[in-house]
């Protein structure tokens, strides 16, 4: 499917858009009394509507049409947005799934974004984070209020004979202990019918083509079944994409019918094999998940992404950064570029915060990096090897690396050298070729090896 032979681009919008990082403040929210909370601030569930309130960022949301056509350019066939809809602070504190943030805009001004995205043939894919919620969620506010009382007692596990350390007077379960992310009771029909509502309004109004599963590990694989079938029945080629942080997560395709995985041990093979000049390591990685733990199926790779160190920054030579996005468009898996990487920009972890990792950009960038990429990803979107090919590894040493994808008659020959000096690497049935430092070479049913990356 079209998912499988597309290059990814991620996108944070909440902090793309430089939208402050804390929302407005709930002064009081009441129920609907149809799973859809309304608040003296919150935006209309059931109109759909957004004032400009305090807090939103000019331009919001349409700063992602100022990248569309530096996706476009690119050769990007779909991007997953992390959280768009009204929330706390960072988009993964949802207040109201069916209202985009007030920080970004409206419903109709993202609605707008869609369309032109899609007519640059760019699908797009939303962070559905549907294992917790924020405390300005409308169902906890009211529970919060009433207590016992409440109708939206059940949408959460509570005991109300404990207490948290924000002491609202019962104790309930949260995200990892993080008490701002309420767990939701997914065993309930009333929440499983409105998260599900949620999503049809998500492919409806949006015309989206996929979701993206926060925490994928901690969902009920039953539940996540639910999902694929729901969005399959919207949209027949949807996508469903679970973020799984470890291996042997083969039951999520197997029970949870997802699409692909978040691929860690592949993301950590990449890095960590070029600072330690041991390509084996990812050679292992490689052959573990396609030959042995997911056969058939797809990963979805990447170099960074909002969560991790930017690829810059975790590199040790930062001047090899073409060699991993040549791996990474070369390699097997469906390949995302997390924004701003394609031209460099570095990140890190400071004192336990993600600020240096999602920053704001008012536009792209182009770099000598930029137009690097951009050859490497044309050359993967006209070779269909590249994008669901077989793996066959060719030779393997410590500081190179030759392969072989392979599809319907068709053979692309990549070969690397991450070392300091020149490498000579004997490949069956094409002999023995001179990488020079720094570079990988590639070539497609039989021509001359050509430079790919250096």
């Amino acid at each position: 499917m079209w998912f499988e032979e597309s290059v990814f681009y991620q996108l944070y919008p909440l902090t793309l858009c430089g939208a402050p990082a804390v929302n407005a403040p709930v002064f009081g929210c009441a129920s609907t009394g149809d799973g859809r909370g309304t608040g003296h601030f919150l935006n209309s569930s059931s109109g759909h509507t957004s004032s400009r309130a305090a807090g939103v960022v000019p331009g919001g949301i349409g700063r992602l049409e100022v990248f569309a056509p530096h996706l476009q350019e690119l050769g990007i066939g779909g991007v997953y947005l992390n959280p768009i809809f009204e929330s706390d602070s960072h988009g993964y504190d949802t207040r109201d799934y069916r209202v985009l943030d007030r920080r970004l805009g409206t419903n109709a001004e993202f609605r707008k974004v869609v369309d032109l995205y899609h007519s640059c043939g760019i699908r797009v894919v939303l962070d559905g984070v549907f294992n917790h919620v924020g405390r300005g969620f409308f169902a906890f506010r009211d529970v919060q209020e009433k207590k016992q009382a409440s109708p939206y007692k059940d949408w959460f596990r509570i005991d109300f004979g404990g207490d948290t350390p924000f002491h609202d007077g019962f104790w309930y379960e949260a995200w990892e202990g993080h008490y701002e992310l309420v767990k939701l009771n997914l065993d309930n029909p009333a929440v499983q019918q409105y998260l599900m509502e949620s999503i049809d309004l998500w492919f409806r109004e949006f015309d989206i083509d996929g979701i993206r599963l926060d925490v994928a590990y901690l969902l009920p694989l039953w539940f996540i079944a639910m999902i694929k079938d729901r969005i399959r029945a919207l949209k027949p080629d949807a996508f469903l994409l679970g973020e799984i942080l470890g291996d042997n997560a083969g039951r999520f395709y197997d029970q949870g019918h997802v699409d692909a995985i978040t691929d860690y041990p592949g993301y950590k093979g990449l890095w960590s094999s070029f600072n330690s000049f041991n390509l084996f390591e990812l050679a292992h990685t490689v052959k573990r998940n396609y030959g042995e733990m997911y056969r058939g199926r797809q990963l979805f790779s990447f170099a960074d992404n909002h969560d991790v160190e930017r690829i810059a920054t975790k590199l040790a030579d930062p001047e090899k950064l073409p060699l991993i996005y040549g791996l990474l468009f070369t390699l097997p898996g469906i390949p995302c570029i997390y924004y701003g990487s394609e031209w460099g920009t570095e990140g890190r972890k400071e004192k336990g915060s993600d600020a240096s990792l999602r920053p704001a950009f008012d536009a792209p960038r182009e770099t000598d990096l930029t137009e690097k990429i951009a050859e490497m990803i044309r050359f993967r979107n006209a070779s269909p090897e590249l994008q669901t090919g077989a793996f066959k590894e060719l030779r393997l040493q410590n500081r190179s690396f030759a392969f072989a994808r392979e599809k319907d008659g068709n053979r692309t020959v990549c070969a690397i050298n991450i070392d300091d000096a020149p490498a000579v690497i004997d490949i069956p049935d094409s002999g023995k070729i001179t990488v020079p430092a720094r570079t990988m070479l590639i070539s497609r049913n039989g021509t001359e090896f050509v430079t790919f990356a250096e």
